[in-house]
């Protein structure tokens, strides 16, 4: 696992594309990976980037409220799906949200959840995420929010 450099936003583009077409990532062009690999923490089993999640850090919306996370474009390249690495990724970003002294983690999800929902994650309303994250939710999607307190 490393931080993800601005040089890194092709490789983010190509990894992520699959699951673009799917549906269940939304298009993001080079620049806004290049402009938030500092967000990123991307695996490299084998050499080659097989799988990135980025933490989004909120502030607190109101006077001495604790900042949250939201976790955002977590892809595993298929050929590496079951292998464990999603859950390391996860595992990372979960440390590094506690190293921040994060309040809680969001994210949405098109798909079945059973990573977060094993890591401790539970289904709650958009209304409970940051309020600028949760303005970005496409409701045409279908997802679902999920958090987990830290």
């Amino acid at each position: 696992m490393r931080r993800a450099r601005p040089a890194d936003a092709a490789a983010l583009v190509a990894l992520s594309e699959p699951f673009v077409r799917s549906g269940e990532l939304r298009r993001r062009p080079a620049r806004v990976y290049a402009a938030r690999a500092a967000d990123f923490l991307v695996a490299e089993p084998d050499g080659a980037l097989r799988g990135c999640l980025a933490l989004g850090v909120h502030p607190g919306e109101d006077h001495g409220a604790t900042a949250a996370g939201v976790l955002y474009n977590f892809c595993v390249a298929r050929q590496r799906q079951g292998t464990g690495l999603g859950a390391r990724l996860l595992g990372a970003a979960l440390a590094e949200a506690r190293a921040q002294s994060l309040g809680a983690l969001f994210t949405a999800t098109t798909g079945s959840g059973r990573l977060f929902l094993r890591h401790g994650f539970a289904p709650v309303r958009p209304g409970l995420a940051p309020r600028a994250w949760a303005r970005t939710l496409d409701p045409r999607r279908g997802a679902r929010v999920l958090a987990r307190a830290l």
